[in-house]
């Protein structure tokens, strides 16, 4: 191929590419299935409770041991912590992830389609030595299991 084809293609691509941007951002090409949705209200609460009461109406809450959380015991930094939720519990309709002292303490909420295997994995910010709570909705009941994590200031065991 010669030098001056390339050089067309290659402002094609970046035409298209500049006016697809240019679409996206005025909003004419929207990816409907994409865009989020999530409440407000849930994210906005300061209890785990008020959390759990605007995301799914109710914080009756039953210990399951068909779920786990991977999460360490021990933060050295609680900027960033990895938190992973499973479980074995069919007919999952969602799951959620909060953590108990953080000023709002929703820190994820997933639809799970009954097409995927039910984990959730994120990154979250905890504030201070906390219990984290993995709740799943399934069957419309609420289940949960929790694992204290302590954050420490400079991994110094404060």
């Amino acid at each position: 191929m010669n030098t001056n084809v390339k050089r067309r293609l290659m402002l094609k691509g970046t035409l298209l590419a500049s006016m697809a941007g240019v679409a996206a951002s005025a909003g004419l090409l929207v990816p409907s299935k994409v865009l989020a949705v999530w409440s407000q209200a849930a994210f906005d609460a300061t209890t785990v409770d008020s959390a759990l009461n605007a995301l799914v109406g109710s914080s009756s809450l039953t210990d399951s041991p068909d779920i786990k959380i991977k999460a360490p015991a021990i933060a050295e930094n609680g900027a960033v912590v990895n938190i992973l939720v499973s479980t074995t519990i069919t007919g999952v309709e969602s799951m959620s992830i909060l953590v108990e002292k953080n000023a709002s303490p929703l820190a994820l909420s997933a639809d799970i389609s009954k097409n995927v295997e039910p984990f959730v994995k994120t990154r979250v910010k905890i504030g201070k030595t906390s219990k984290v709570l993995g709740v799943v909705k399934a069957g419309g009941k609420l289940y949960s299991t929790s694992k204290q994590v302590k954050v420490t200031i400079g991994g110094c065991g404060g």
